[in-house]
């Protein structure tokens, strides 16, 4: 398995996909740094510094609104990376990231990627295709927003969080699925309650355990099928 200049094993899918050549140009400026639950990456308007690739955890991408509100808008795990503007040559963030799933990452300062992505063609189409992939998702999420129930968009959530950590259990509070569902906590309550009720999942304390990936899957829209779909199409 490929592993950075430290010997930390590669984990990141946009890394391993990579030709053994433009990866190994990118090795020397990856550093390998932790991912701490509610930790802002980086904000709306800044100016960017680093590019995150995941090795686990979750990142959630949000747009602020202007009573201060968060809605997510996508989000990242393993499968991507934090900082696709990069390649549009914007240096400002267009939106919030904020981690939801502790994990961690690998960070690359922007300019180093900016001399990598300029001189390498294979990087650039990679992340392209991602780019591609997350935008999808982002224009999906919207698209299921405003159209599904709030129980459809709860399962779409918890089904694309599974997907991305690779587990079927991780911590999840009230305020953290309020924010991702664009709804107050007491609907938050009621979607999370309807699917433990029905024996799909087990929600308590801030922690959920998906008891049944399949019916779960048959709770969501086809929202959460769609982004996959779009995924391993571009992807893989």
């Amino acid at each position: 398995m490929a592993a950075d200049r430290f010997g930390t094993p590669i984990q990141n899918a946009l890394l391993l996909a990579l030709p053994p050549r433009a990866l190994g140009k990118l090795l020397p400026h990856l550093q390998q740094v932790p991912l701490t639950l509610k930790d802002t990456l980086e904000r709306s308007g800044d100016r960017l510094e680093h590019a995150y690739f995941p090795q686990s955890g979750m990142i959630s991408i949000t747009v602020p609104l202007e009573d201060g509100r968060p809605v997510e808008v996508g989000t990242i795990g393993k499968e991507g990376m934090l900082g696709t503007t990069i390649l549009l040559g914007s240096g400002i963030a267009l939106n919030t990231a904020m981690v939801q799933i502790e994990g961690s990452a690998l960070r690359m300062l922007v300019p180093a990627l900016r001399q990598q992505l300029g001189g390498d063609a294979s990087l650039r189409e990679q992340v392209g295709l991602y780019a591609q992939s997350f935008y999808f998702q982002v224009a999906q999420t919207a698209a299921c927003n405003g159209s599904h129930s709030l129980n459809q968009r709860c399962a779409r959530w918890l089904v694309l969080a599974r997907h991305r950590v690779g587990s079927d259990d991780f911590p999840l509070t009230h305020e953290f699925l309020a924010m991702m569902l664009a709804v107050e906590r007491p609907g938050v309550t009621l979607a999370a309650r309807a699917l433990q009720q029905a024996g799909i999942i087990r929600y308590t304390r801030g922690h959920v355990t998906i008891l049944d990936p399949v019916r779960l899957e048959t709770a969501a829209c086809e929202c959460s099928r769609a982004i996959q779909a779009q995924e391993a199409r571009l992807l893989n």
